[in-house]
């Protein structure tokens, strides 16, 4: 009788460690400061290798836990000038294509180089052979200025959001923090949220263009399909953006203002 109550208690432990998670919210401030912390709280990492260059011995790449009550995530290249490293989230539920991951980024001082994130799926967490990129990879070029980066997730078999960091220089080191995956917010016209951000919008009684009441220049549009994948792109023609080449069904469109600040909503074309 004990031998089967601890054989249940094993399973149960077994299966739990394996639950897929619905949703991300981590800004990393529970994880152990440090450059040899991964695996934790569900999360690992695959360095690039390490390369000798002339002069000083080799430093290897790392994937750190960096500052104190607020912390984060930092990428960095040792002396592999362009070797990609890649940080895997916990196992989520598959994908269905109505998440969408948001995290801000930022090149740590005194990084000489600059660096991109590329977002993508992967269906093994040990294996990068199986990353497939998700959107456009993002650029971090300014030390210390935070950049908001917001990426939908097509519907896929694949379980583990990878972020993967290419540096443009040895000694690079790029950082992200607050990842959030979760259904992304259902705004228009009349909602609160949007009211804060100083941008409105909503589709027009013709469902050909949309309309924006916004006190900030509008730099970019960009439109991604249910699926994650980019259906339009352009600056609005003073407050209206053209949708009349797109099908009926549910949108995610990303605002970036003059002031490079990017806004995250959905919107419906009937």
């Amino acid at each position: 009788m004990k031998l089967k109550l601890l054989l249940g208690t094993l399973m149960f432990t077994a299966f739990t460690a394996k639950a897929q998670v619905p949703a991300i919210h981590e800004n990393f401030d529970n994880f152990t400061i440090g450059n040899t912390t991964f695996p934790q709280f569900g999360w690992s990492a695959i360095t690039a290798p390490m390369v000798t260059i002339p002069g000083p011995p080799p430093v290897p790449p790392r994937m750190i836990v960096a500052g104190t009550t607020n912390r984060a995530v930092q990428s960095y290249s040792g002396t592999n000038a362009t070797g990609s490293s890649y940080l895997i989230s916990p196992q989520i539920q598959a994908p269905t294509g109505d998440k969408t991951v948001t995290f801000n980024a930022t090149l740590v001082d005194p990084s000489p180089g600059t660096g991109t994130i590329q977002v993508g799926l992967a269906s093994n967490p040990t294996d990068m052979a199986t990353f497939v990129p998700v959107g456009d990879p993002a650029t971090v070029t300014t030390i210390g200025v935070i950049k908001n980066i917001s990426v939908n997730i097509p519907a896929s078999s694949s379980s583990y959001i990878v972020f993967k960091f290419t540096p443009t220089s040895v000694h690079t080191a790029i950082q992200i923090d607050d990842v959030v995956y979760d259904t992304a917010a259902s705004l228009g016209v009349n909602d609160k949220k949007f009211s804060k951000e100083e941008v409105k919008f909503a589709v027009n009684s013709d469902n050909t263009s949309l309309e924006f009441v916004s006190k900030k220049d509008l730099k970019n549009i960009k439109i991604y399909s249910s699926a994650g994948q980019k259906t339009t792109e352009g600056k609005p023609s003073g407050q209206i953006f053209n949708i009349s080449n797109l099908k009926t069904g549910v949108y995610f469109i990303m605002i970036e203002t003059a002031d490079g600040k990017t806004i995250q909503s959905k919107f419906i074309k009937k």
